[in-house]
């Protein structure tokens, strides 16, 4: 859905449906002519012409004029300018500016998850509740500015205190992924900005639109405000906008989601120029569902899990794990739920299965359920593309349940996420099974146990237990508030994002000694006399 045009100068014509203009014009988006793809306190673009494509229709939906590697360049150090004077506001003040953040995003909010229907394909219950994450962040990081605290330490010398204080870092650079393209920079953008930092966001170059929209929203509170817009600039472009992103050393914190094999580039390229590093990438999560289970619970939330967002959400449920005994009868109903499922327009307000984003995400799923299919798996239901001439514009795939032929786990049916819907499904009859089934992935982001005994509920959350990042019980692996810190272990990357302690990666740390006495005596008793 995404691809490159070279102009002159000239704008781009584009003949765009009722439906697309009335999203656009709803958040002052121009639906003619070229859009500027950055900002630093002024929009601008001189680098090429993107198109972003509606994935439900294949429509070309703006033309969008990204950064120039000397663009990129000037933004980072208008970021970094707009830092030494961001980090000198109070705290509290920050929070503040983030509450109106926060109100403007609200107002917006419909319209807002329409433009992330419209151009990721997500439907449009799933885009207006991507919008209100930002929104809970934002509500999360006004509290989060007056309570962003150090620690008193006792120290063993008469007369001396220590204090660990957390001042700002500096500038975060945030590389966020197609299927969340607005959560994912509001849980950085917030929690950077209570710290005291500047951002500089490289969207998607598959979602421009959504990082435009939201941006001005940003840019017109900070412009009240009189903050510098760099505190929040945008850098659309390739993959080689994000490698020079990811690379300067004008840049303290990145903060990358997507790919494993990406990601592995990422942190090694930030590590090497000691920079710190926030990963989000595989998810592969599990559900397990236990015979005492309350399956009128476990039952739609594997389905929301596994068709939600069209099986393109970092915790989508990617593996199924059924005791023997409900075996039979979760399956049975799943299919029937399944085939109930009718593709169709996601800003229709009863759809609940979008497109897959691009078309290069059917190539995906139609190479994984080849795989499936010479190994010898059964596929219960799906498999293949939508046939009907009115889905044939879009990229639509059918949601697929399948038993593979063996339960491996080091099998790449099992450990390799396919970011399509596809549920791989496993039968077991221990606990212990399922829960080795369900670690030996290389992935661990989330994991979801389904069973009424506090034993298997121990068990689960425990030493023993499951080894990702989210790990819940009767609740599914999708669907994270912003309360807790997210993130997995593993190939997942380790990072933490949103809530909890997640804060405490966007400040530097310092350990100040204070000594309030007459003396001068040395830790651990060292006498240094002379």
């Amino acid at each position: 859905m995404f691809t490159r045009t070279k102009t002159s100068g000239k704008h781009l014509s584009r003949a765009l449906s009722t439906r697309a203009s009335t999203v656009l014009q709803s958040l002052g988006l121009p639906t003619s002519g070229e859009l500027a793809g950055v900002y630093d306190g002024q929009w601008k673009g001189s680098g090429e012409v993107m198109e972003s494509r509606c994935p439900a229709t294949g429509e070309v939906l703006a033309n969008v004029r990204t950064a120039s590697p000397q663009e990129l360049h000037e933004t980072i150090e208008k970021s970094r300018a707009a830092y030494r004077q961001f980090r000198n506001v109070p705290a509290p003040r920050r929070g503040e500016i983030l509450r109106q953040i926060r109100e403007e995003l609200a107002a917006k909010r419909d319209n807002l998850g329409a433009l992330v229907s419209l151009e990721m394909g997500k439907i449009k219950t799933e885009g207006v509740g991507e919008v209100q994450e930002f929104v809970d962040i934002c509500d999360y990081a006004v509290g989060l500015s007056r309570m962003m605290n150090g620690r008193v330490v006792a120290s063993e010398r008469p007369g001396h205190v220590i204090y660990e204080v957390p001042n700002p870092l500096g500038v975060v650079g945030v590389l966020s992924a197609f299927n969340f393209p607005v959560a994912v920079y509001g849980w950085n953008l917030a929690l950077s900005l209570a710290a005291g930092n500047a951002t500089v966001w490289k969207p998607s170059p598959t979602t421009p639109l959504c990082s435009i929209a939201v941006s001005k929203i940003i840019a017109g509170v900070l412009e009240r405000n009189n903050i510098p817009g760099a505190v929040a600039s945008l850098v659309t472009g390739d993959k080689e906008t994000g490698k020079d992103l990811v690379k300067s050393r004008d840049v303290e914190l990145v903060s990358f989601t997507g790919s494993e094999a990406v990601g592995r580039n990422v942190g090694e390229k930030v590590a090497s120029r000691f920079g710190k590093v926030i990963l989000e990438l595989g998810g592969n999560n599990a559900s397990i569902v236990m015979p005492d289970a309350d399956l009128s619970l476990a039952i739609p939330a594997v389905f929301f899990g596994a068709v939600g967002t069209a099986g393109q959400r970092c915790t989508s449920t990617r593996r199924l794990y059924l005791h023997r005994k409900v075996a039979p009868e979760v399956l049975e109903r799943l299919q029937k739920l399944y085939k109930s499922v009718i593709p169709g327009d996601p800003l229709a307000a009863d759809t609940l299965l979008g497109p897959l984003h691009t078309r290069s995400a059917i190539k995906t799923y139609l190479t994984a359920v080849d795989y499936l299919r010479s190994s010898g798996a059964e596929i219960l239901t799906g498999g293949s593309k939508y046939s009907e001439e009115a889905l044939a514009p879009g990229n639509f795939v059918q949601p697929t349940i399948a038993i593979p032929k063996s339960p491996e786990p080091k099998d790449r049916i099992w450990s390799t996420e396919t970011f399509a819907p596809v549920l791989n499904v496993a039968i077991f009859d221990e606990l212990e099974q399922a829960i080795e089934w369900n670690n030996n992935v290389p992935q661990g982001l989330s994991s979801s146990l389904w069973t009424r005994d506090l034993r298997h509920l121990g068990k689960w959350m425990g030493p023993s237990g499951s080894d990702a990042g989210i790990v819940n019980v009767n609740v599914g692996t999708s669907g994270a508030e912003i309360g807790a810190a997210f993130g997995g272990n593993k190939s997942t990357g380790w990072g933490r994002e949103s809530g909890g302690d997640s804060w405490k990666q966007y400040v530097r740390w310092s350990a100040c000694t204070v000594n309030y006495s007459d003396a001068a005596p040395l830790a651990q008793g060292v006498n240094f006399a002379a």
